[in-house]
């Protein structure tokens, strides 16, 4: 990061923003020293490349000299400059950006966020998953540098390099996400958990988390019938990973849960074929709240954070859970299953128990839970629900953290349909077609006491089967990492 004028600076490529308004496209604050290089050249180039500015827009123009940098980019911005334009174009030109080595954004800059939303978008969008590739050329840029007026401050120091431990976190839950199922079994997510958990506290200076892994032995012995009943049927059995920050001096304890389903086949429920090619992202949640803990910790926010990650397979044998049959879940509430592709709740149950029986102050899990959720709210918008200042309290560090979220409510009619069980305390679904994503929730909160909660129904954006949107790529989008290190900071703030 630093002051450099973009028409001056030694690169292979200066980005900049453009704004589309009714009267034409003009560049976005950051640019002005381009703008002023090209002076009335500068109108006639842009109608002539036929650049409008609309969000999602990429244009190349060899600048021929007219600044020092070779190459200039132009992204589309839309109407305003805000921190989610600024992330999404820099994703955009990350992917568009070919043969350079080194790269200055000087897209607006001029407060922390905006610093943030550029160094994080250009680095998530430029993420790729090449590990079973045969080519695994690198053609991403070397040298990376944001422009700033404020580069210099103190407090955009500390956000840019804030925003690096962030993204690093984000791009490592992406990975996680994209590993073949068979590649990521309860016991080799173990591996990985432990793996990240020895780097992120690995040196001087580095934060102290404790790192507790429970084998199926130990959870029957916790009596988490959830946990086991939804892995009986795989070779690979059920795990829970539970890592705790404890900072001297923290007075407030958040506790994360995440859905570990490391692949859902649906047990006896079967999914049908074509729903199957994107269920290695069913422990997205897990990968969320792990790698989110470990950001906390190496940020050095003054918080205590447990997260639970409870992990299993959902699959078909002899051995599986049946349709009818009762778990009891870690504190002795019954549940009849009725559906075994409905078993992400089931795992939450224990792990949210667990997390109870500490007293957190806050608890949220974040879950690829319901398509109800998709239905209602689309593919790249998170459900959050749960009381009602909690949710407030996700939702906006959401907005800060650039990740979509959308209230929804618990219906007091749920409480009726989740204990419409006639043999046990709980039924676990009950196959109404409608508000799904709510009867989720409604069975979930029974397991959450009296800790303030919500729930992040992330069915959606955790994984995106289409084609690269700003930020994003194809394939697991490490959502809800941001929005999760925000809330911790929030808390951590007082």
């Amino acid at each position: 990061m630093r002051t450099a004028s973009p028409a001056k600076t030694r690169t292979d490529a200066v980005v900049v923003g453009v704004l589309s308004s009714p009267q034409g496209a003009t560049l976005a604050p950051g640019a002005e020293d381009v703008a002023t290089e090209y002076g009335r050249k500068l109108r006639p180039l842009l109608e002539a490349m036929g650049v409008s500015g609309k969000a999602g827009e990429v244009v190349k123009v060899p600048s021929a000299g007219t600044i020092t940098a070779p190459l200039l980019v132009l992204v589309g911005l839309g109407a305003e400059v805000t921190p989610v334009a600024v992330r999404r174009a820099a994703g955009v030109a990350a992917r568009n950006i070919p043969n350079a080595s080194s790269v200055a954004l000087a897209l607006p800059a001029t407060d922390e966020q905006l610093v943030v939303a550029s160094l994080t978008g250009f680095v998530l969008g430029g993420y790729t998953f090449t590990t079973y590739k045969k080519s695994t050329k690198d053609t991403r840029p070397s040298e990376v540098g944001v422009l700033s007026p404020i580069a210099r401050t103190d407090a955009a120091k500390a956000a840019f390099e804030a925003a690096q431990v962030v993204a690093d976190a984000v791009l490592t839950t992406r990975d996680w996400v994209n590993e073949p199922p068979g590649e990521l079994t309860p016991e080799r997510f173990v591996q990985a958990a432990t793996a990240s958990h020895a780097a992120a506290t690995k040196g001087r200076g580095a934060p102290k988390v404790t790192l507790e892994v429970f084998d199926e032995e130990k959870l029957a012995e916790m009596e988490c019938g959830g946990i086991l009943g939804v892995g009986a049927a795989s070779a690979a059995p059920p795990r829970l990973v539970k890592l705790t920050y404890a900072p001297e001096g923290a007075t407030t304890h958040l506790a994360l849960v995440g859905k570990g389903i490391t692949f859902d086949s649906g047990g006896l429920t079967i999914k049908p074929a074509g729903s199957m090619g994107t269920m290695k992202s069913d422990m997205a949640g897990a990968a969320a709240v792990v790698q989110a803990l470990l950001a906390i910790a190496r940020l050095g926010l003054g918080v205590k954070v447990t997260a639970w990650a409870p992990l299993a397979e959902n699959m078909v044998s002899g051995s599986a859970t049946r349709p009818g049959d009762v778990l009891t879940i870690r504190g002795g509430t019954t549940v009849e299953v009725l559906n075994t592709d409905a078993e992400g709740r089931l795992v939450l149950a224990d792990a949210l128990v667990l997390a109870v029986e500490e007293e957190p102050d806050v608890l949220l899990d974040v879950a690829t839970l319901t398509g109800h959720m998709m239905l209602a709210l689309g593919d790249k918008v998170t459900g959050v629900l749960g009381d009602d200042e909690t949710v407030a309290t996700v939702v906006a560090a959401g907005e800060r953290a650039g990740e979509a979220h959308w209230p929804m409510p618990i219906p007091e009619e749920m409480d009726e349909r989740i204990r419409s069980s006639k043999v046990a305390d709980l039924a676990q679904h009950d196959w109404v077609r409608w508000g799904g994503g709510l009867y989720a929730a409604a069975f979930l909160r029974e397991f959450t006491g009296d800790v303030p909660w919500a729930h992040l129904d992330i069915a959606g954006p955790s994984f995106n089967s289409g084609g690269p949107f700003g930020d994003w790529t194809s394939g697991g989008t490490g959502v809800s990492v941001q929005t999760l290190v925000e809330f911790a900071r929030t808390l951590a703030e007082g």
